[in-house]
């Protein structure tokens, strides 16, 4: 393919937002696309394969977008621009998340959708009274549920926010812990205590869970209670048997609206087991008023690092799959050419 020059002039009080420090974020460019570029004082002359050469103006147009609007670049937004052009062609698309806010956090930073992924989950649980959100670790799952959550309750929408998840050890056992009973089970619920602590603050979560309008309990709590006017979010729940799940979803009273988050590949429950995850993804795919979204590692907006773990993992159960696929087709043969002997 012949190769093009193209010209990108960036305004010199954008261009180490966009370049990154040291210009680290125009060689991880560089190194994706093949290209070269050459910085004359935010005069970007990107000479490659033509293909190659427009991916990467594209990319870096839509980061001057972000930037202009008064976006800090960060290496997420790279990668994500990155990928969206290689994979749909228009890393315009990224500017999508500029136009959506979820919440303020306690320092006044804006928690918006860092993917397509994450605002279509967002979307969804605007839209429906339950909505599931199933993906690895680092998509937001839990986060971006309590950002909703808090909104909710600053708007008056719901009277109190209920977080609940399964006491179920992460692969340990622990042993006896020291001690009352919310001493024992608050080392399970702490991911839900610090998304609330750096959204919501800790005197404000204090103030209002010394008045009951934030509860943060075990699943078990739940049983026999009926849930009206609240946001309730149930984290966690590929560790809950599907007679728990059964037992939580029916707790739902009027006015209120459910979120179930979940990681499908770090399952804790016994050898064997069924979730309660899987089994309602199965039976309520059909069900009016739920929604299911699915996030992939796409939507990992942790360290980069973190995206290429869950990408590892990801392709270790594929390749597992496929030789345990090839085991039973072999194991199918050997049947097969004994029944014919």
């Amino acid at each position: 393919m012949a190769e093009k020059e193209l010209i990108l002039d960036i305004p010199l009080e954008h261009e180490m937002n966009i370049l990154g420090d040291m210009d680290k974020y125009l060689r991880k460019l560089q190194r994706q696309f093949s290209v070269n570029i050459i910085d004359r004082d935010g005069l970007l002359k990107i000479i490659g394969e033509e293909e190659n050469a427009e991916k990467t103006k594209e990319v870096l147009l839509s980061l001057l977008k972000l930037s202009e609007k008064g976006n800090r670049i960060s290496e997420q937004n790279v990668d994500y621009a990155i990928s969206l052009t290689i994979k749909e062609g228009k890393a315009e698309q990224i500017l999508q998340l500029e136009e959506d806010f979820v919440a303020r956090t306690a320092l006044g930073k804006p928690v918006k959708p860092k993917t397509l992924g994450q605002k279509s989950y967002v979307d969804k649980i605007r839209k429906n009274m339950i909505t599931f959100g199933v993906g690895p670790a680092g998509t937001g799952k839990t986060y971006l549920a309590m950002a909703m959550a808090i909104t909710a309750f600053r708007e008056e929408e719901v009277s109190r926010i209920i977080l609940t998840r399964p006491a179920i050890e992460a692969g340990e056992k622990l042993g006896f812990l020291p001690g009352d009973l919310q001493s024992k089970v608050d080392p399970y619920l702490r991911p839900l205590y610090d998304a609330l602590y750096n959204i919501m603050g800790p005197e404000q979560y204090l103030a209002n869970a010394e008045k009951g309008l934030i509860e943060v309990a075990p699943l078990a709590y739940m049983r026999g209670r009926t849930l009206d006017n609240a946001y309730i979010i149930l984290d966690e729940a590929q560790n809950t048997t599907p007679a728990q799940m059964k037992m939580f979803l029916t707790r739902i009273g009027f006015g209120s609206k459910v979120i179930v988050t979940g990681d499908l590949t770090q399952k804790d429950l016994e050898e064997g087991k069924r979730s309660g995850l899987e089994d309602a993804m199965f039976i309520l795919k059909n069900v009016e008023g739920i929604a299911f979204s699915e996030l992939t590692s796409e939507d990992v907006v942790r360290h980069p690092l973190v995206q290429r773990i869950v990408n590892a993992y990801e392709k270790d159960e594929e390749r597992k799959k496929r030789e345990n696929h090839a085991n039973r087709h072999r194991v199918g043969s050997r049947e097969r050419n004994k029944r014919s002997i």
